[in-house]
């Protein structure tokens, strides 16, 4: 029986003391993977037993890329006599396995071994094959957030922390900092966190202007305030914001072009759906309810003709930009001239 699982079921069994012989912990996303090796490194163990039995070693720290030491430990008896812990960090550079492979077929029932790779070990091969299905391997696989992902796990974690804090977040802020951070969870938590440290006394809502003192992300300057002045068609104001993205480095043009063509692709979608209800228009499009309403502004400034055509001209920047068909236009000349087609 497969033991791969999500993270959750992970920390929920360690919080009730249910430890598995072995761990591996994998992915092109760290943050999850080292959540579950930085929980079993401070619980598994209480302080006194940690400095006898607890071993945390690196990959490339292994004479001759070989897990064998490794194995050897985790096959030795604890000397507290309770559970013994051993955890190889960065186990990427390890060649043979031949130990671990051993291993699998006789575990030791008090040690938890948790071995951590940065990336994922193909498990086409016989040996990450067999331990990704077996019954005392737990197997989590960690893979990079898609950048359409981004607002929704920001939301995700803030509801989280909302049951004990009742923190909130201004709809309008996930996006804001999805478009910022971009994919990386460990920086979005650390953020997001910073943003919950920093409230004054007495105020539960994350928004921009909280964003602006604690993150730096001009509460004025940012894609959401661009596709506001796009939907309102406030074309002084889209220049303004388009010129200041063009003169920082925090607001590269090919990134910002993407949520700009996720926003109008949507737009075209909204065009077509027979329903538009606030609800359904939020499922069809996955989008929070809270930005239904400017969809239905849009799509009376932009019909669905006009739509299909920004969207060519979104493409037709992000090519111009990466230097295809474009010798020598600048940033702000690429943005002045996008502004001016979507429009007019």
């Amino acid at each position: 029986m497969s033991m791969i699982k999500k993270f959750n079921d992970i920390i929920a069994d360690l919080k009730a003391d249910k430890y598995a012989p072995v761990y591996v912990l994998c992915g092109d996303e760290p943050y999850y993977p080292d959540q579950v090796c930085d929980y079993i490194a401070e619980h598994a163990l209480d302080a006194m037993a940690r400095e006898f039995d607890q071993q945390i070693v690196y990959g490339r720290d292994l004479q001759g890329a070989d897990i064998a030491p490794i194995i050897g430990a985790a096959r030795g008896y604890a000397m507290m006599g309770g559970r013994k812990v051993v955890i190889v960090r960065e186990a990427q550079p390890i060649k043979k396995w031949e130990a671990f492979e051993a291993y699998l077929n006789n575990l030791m029932p008090q040690t938890v071994l948790v071995i951590c790779f940065n990336g994922k070990p193909d498990k086409r091969q016989g040996l990450w094959k067999t331990a990704a299905e077996h019954p005392d391997v737990v197997w989590l696989q960690s893979d990079k957030l898609r950048d359409y992902e981004v607002e929704r796990w920001i939301n995700s974690y803030i509801a989280d922390f909302n049951k004990e804090s009742g923190v909130q977040i201004d709809p309008r802020v996930a996006p804001l900092l999805a478009d910022y951070l971009g994919t990386d969870l460990s920086a979005i938590v650390g953020a997001v966190q910073k943003l919950i440290d920093g409230r004054p006394e007495g105020v539960n809502v994350i928004d921009a202007a909280l964003v602006e003192r604690n993150i730096g992300i001009s509460k004025d300057y940012n894609i959401i305030e661009l596709q506001s002045a796009l939907i309102r068609g406030d074309i002084a104001k889209a220049h303004r914001i388009t010129q200041y993205f063009a003169s920082s480095k925090d607001h590269v043009m090919v990134r910002e072009l993407a949520p700009l063509n996720t926003f109008f692709s949507n737009l075209l979608m909204y065009h077509y759906l027979p329903d538009k209800s606030q609800a359904n228009v939020a499922k069809e499009l996955g989008i929070n309810p809270f930005f239904v309403r400017d969809y239905a502004t849009a799509a009376k400034r932009y019909p669905a003709g006009k739509t299909f055509l920004i969207i060519g001209y979104l493409r037709e920047m992000d090519a111009r930009y990466k230097g295809i068909n474009n010798p020598s236009a600048k940033d702000a000349d690429l943005w002045k001239e996008l502004i001016y087609r979507i429009m007019h």
